[in-house]
């Protein structure tokens, strides 16, 4: 099994920065690619950004391209998420979400298998 660690979320104003971090261990062998949804309250869970695990081709929905960066580290067992030129519109629980074994829509959260607890970010007008 794979476990799945977030950190870095927090208050910031709009036209600031934040990084998130999601640190994957266990099986992580398996993992195919490695995502971040938001979900905010009163609405569906929200693709953000994906990356594959291994080849480190990247994905990003059309709401924060441009703005956000997904990036692994060296030894490819941390995912982090840079969000620049945050809008209040970007405010909801942040969560990590690992897919395993074989590829498929990276877009559905029906997709992956393993997910963090969610990280809050909070961007105030």
């Amino acid at each position: 099994q794979v476990q799945l660690a977030e950190s870095g979320g927090g208050l910031v104003q709009a036209g600031g920065s934040l990084k998130l971090s999601c640190a994957a261990s266990g099986r992580t062998f398996s993992i195919y690619a490695i995502a971040w949804f938001r979900q905010a309250p009163g609405k569906e869970r929200e693709f953000v950004a994906a990356i594959i695990w291994s080849g480190g081709s990247t994905f990003y929905a059309d709401s924060v391209k441009d703005r956000f960066t997904i990036s692994r580290d060296n030894g490819k067992n941390t995912v982090f998420l840079q969000m620049n030129s945050l809008k209040p519109e970007d405010t909801a629980v942040y969560y990590c979400a690992a897919l395993g074994g074989y590829y498929r829509d990276l877009s559905r959260p029906i997709s992956y298998d393993y997910w963090g607890q969610g990280t809050q970010v909070t961007v105030s007008s």
